[in-house]
């Protein structure tokens, strides 16, 4: 019947507090994009579809994390597979196409952009947007989630909720970043170590997938569990299928001839 015990506590302060919190981060985040835009309103045209792809992913997370969607995922195992999809893979995948490192370089002083990329080349960097550490904090993250008692924890404790949810969009950002971010990144992985990553990724998510299908949290309702892990099998899958086809096209645009390598009688034309 799901969590019961967490009817009383959807409806406390501390909730109703955390909500909020979020939201003011969300909309801190759509602001701060609105203020770069301006700022770097005198370079070249920024592509529509980055800011598009920004807004529509803080709504995506903003969904998962605040509001009807949010507070049912307390009762329904399956209300919170899909808020997890929602804030944990479509909301980071559009967060990342909208490029905002990229943004804040064009919007900032010299100064400003020449801090920003120092930091972006420190080790400690280097290390959480390495493909493979990215995908284990996302997936290992997901895994220690569902098979010991931190989800049922989650829904008792504010503090631990905030900090599972803060975990869950930052790392499936790291990761979706490493693999298919338009922003500069001075570590890419080849083309082979972010394929290799993916799929062990993909790999991961689909047997957890089936794991909960068969062994739910405690206090999930088996018919439930079965709904909500077919919304992540299934669900997953699609944004899967989205990465892959990035992570090609990309490679693709990347090695593909330039069109000033024409044929001679072309070029004379």
């Amino acid at each position: 019947m799901g969590h019961d015990h967490t009817g009383h506590a959807t409806s406390s302060a501390g909730w109703v507090l955390f909500e909020i919190a979020a939201v003011v981060v969300l909309l801190a985040a759509a602001l701060a994009y609105a203020v770069a835009l301006w700022a770097a309103r005198y370079r070249s045209p920024w592509p529509l579809r980055r800011t598009l792809f920004w807004y529509t992913g803080l709504v995506s997370v903003g969904v998962g994390i605040a509001g009807p969607l949010a507070q049912a995922a307390h009762a329904s195992f399956t209300a919170h597979m899909a808020a997890h999809l929602l804030l944990g893979m479509t909301g980071p995948l559009l967060l990342v196409l909208g490029a905002p490192i990229t943004l804040a370089l064009r919007a900032l002083p010299v100064a400003g952009a020449r801090a920003l990329t120092r930091i972006l080349r420190t080790p400690y960097v280097r290390v959480v947007t390495h493909p493979a550490v990215a995908a284990l904090l996302n997936a290992g993250g997901l895994w220690l989630l569902y098979t010991t008692p931190l989800y049922t924890l989650m829904h008792e404790s504010v503090l631990v909720h905030a900090m599972v949810h803060v975990h869950i969009v930052l790392a499936s950002y790291l990761f979706t970043a490493s693999l298919i971010g338009p922003d500069p990144d001075p570590h890419r992985s080849s083309m082979a170590v972010r394929s290799v990553v993916l799929i062990a990724f993909i790999a991961a998510h689909s047997v957890l997938g089936k794991w909960l299908y068969a062994y739910p949290p405690a206090g999930v309702d088996a018919a439930d569990a079965r709904r909500g892990a077919q919304l992540m099998y299934y669900g997953g899958d699609v944004v899967d299928v989205l990465i892959i086809v990035l992570l090609f096209a990309g490679w693709y645009a990347a090695t593909r001839p330039r069109h000033g390598l024409l044929p001679a009688h072309a070029a004379g034309a």
